[in-house]
């Protein structure tokens, strides 16, 4: 029996972007359901890896493309990358018939640059979908949300639900929506089953460049364990040399970037914002996956062990935080960055708006560590120019505790148990 589709923060990113352009590409790793939301939408589909008419599918391609197009709309195209072609005929249809809402195209990996002829621009709109946030699977209670903070709440109030143990079982299950509610060694094993499929096959297939397996395989392992640092190729490399053959620099890179167009990597850019002194910044960004789930399955790990090895725990709660908090600022027409400069101060996200508003945020766990993380982003926050950037909307320490609320300095406790866009 299927299981009932869960509602997205990207369905309402999807309504909007038809609104306004003639296609929509949804972008974003396999399994984490962009077909399922797209089918919620379309009124036709037409599935590129249907076993039984890809090949014809590819045959009216290469002869006809727009033969493929016809259908009630919006028309589902998905896996559209199996015939590049589709592209440009999806944009020369969308130009002719002249409305919006015509197509939506999906896809689990980036084609070779030179697959497609024309961008797009003006006529196709990209949508990037990420795993389930906590607030999507009903983990979080939703009590403190991101809009309101930029919209000048000042005041938190909420209770979490998600102990420890709940939280160590959710970043080992992680965001896939089928995965959502099904018994742990049923979640562990699709995760482990991913992870193969990108170093047997995915991988190799995206370029058609066969890669190494013993050697993918280290090197998703040494992201896993510099997960939420800015480890630079260099360090890479020397932390593979444990578990692998010489790898070079060179190859590293080629593989990384293959890891980037099937959207398994997922790199956390720097802040640059403007100073009131010439402090300088570190401009590396710091190294996530686009789930956190696979960190923990590259490691062959579980939820007892990072039980057992809160230091662990720790960056992999990180990652879980930055990829709920890229979803919910992705639903307010922002993005999120990190913080570093040559003095060690940093905050571990911050939030930008496309008008310029922003937010600072530090990630920990217990509560001991908050008047640190509170401390830091209060001297954060008088680093910046107020002649040139608009002050914070919010000062944000986001824990794995229960409570949410406002401190006597102005900074806020929030759990992520209780976060929502």
């Amino acid at each position: 029996m299927q299981k009932k589709y869960l509602k997205r923060l990207a369905d309402t990113m999807l309504d909007a972007a038809l609104e306004a352009s003639g296609a929509v590409l949804i972008e974003g790793p396999k399994w984490c359901g962009k077909t399922w939301t797209a089918r919620e939408k379309a009124a036709s589909s037409l599935f590129m890896q249907d076993p039984d008419r890809s090949e014809t599918y590819l045959r009216a391609v290469s002869v006809k493309p727009s033969l493929l197009l016809r259908g009630e709309t919006p028309r589902l195209i998905d896996e559209w990358q199996m015939a590049p072609a589709l592209w440009d005929a999806v944009r020369f249809t969308v130009d002719e018939r002249g409305q919006c809402g015509q197509f939506i195209l999906t896809g689990s990996a980036v084609p070779t640059d030179n697959a497609t002829w024309h961008t797009g621009t003006g006529r196709i709109s990209r949508l990037l979908m990420r795993p389930m946030t906590l607030f999507e699977s009903g983990e979080s209670s939703g009590d403190v949300s991101l809009r309101a903070l930029f919209d000048g709440a000042g005041e938190i109030t909420g209770l979490s639900t998600l102990t420890v143990e709940k939280l160590a079982l959710a970043l080992a299950r992680g965001g896939w929506p089928a995965s959502i509610g099904e018994k742990e060694s049923i979640a562990r094993r699709r995760v482990n089953d991913y992870v193969d499929a990108v170093i047997n096959i995915d991988i190799s297939r995206v370029d058609g460049v066969e890669k190494n397996p013993a050697r993918v395989r280290a090197l998703m392992r040494s992201l896993a364990r510099n997960v939420a640092t800015m480890a630079t190729i260099a360090t890479l490399r020397r932390d593979i040399s444990g578990d692998s053959d010489a790898i070079s620099d060179k190859t590293i890179g080629m593989y990384l970037n293959a890891l980037r167009r099937i959207f398994v990597i997922e790199d956390l850019p720097a802040w640059s914002p403007a100073l009131r002194s010439k402090t300088a910044l570190r401009t590396s960004p710091k190294r996530h996956f686009i789930d956190p789930s696979i960190a923990i399955a590259a490691l062959r790990a579980g939820p007892e062990s990072l039980l057992n090895d809160f230091n662990t725990f720790g960056l992999l709660f990180e990652s879980l935080c930055i990829r709920d908090l890229r979803v919910y600022a992705q639903a307010n027409d922002g993005a999120v960055f990190h913080y570093l400069d040559k003095s060690g101060l940093e905050s571990d996200a911050i939030i930008q708006l496309h008008d310029g508003r922003w937010g600072a945020v530090e990630i920990k766990m217990g509560a001991r560590e908050i008047d640190m993380a509170a401390a830091h982003l209060l001297a954060l926050r008088d680093k910046i120019d107020l002649g040139k950037m608009r002050p914070p909307a919010f000062l944000m320490v986001l824990t794995a505790t229960d409570l949410a609320y406002r401190r006597e300095d102005g900074v806020l406790v929030a759990p992520i148990g209780c976060l929502r866009d």
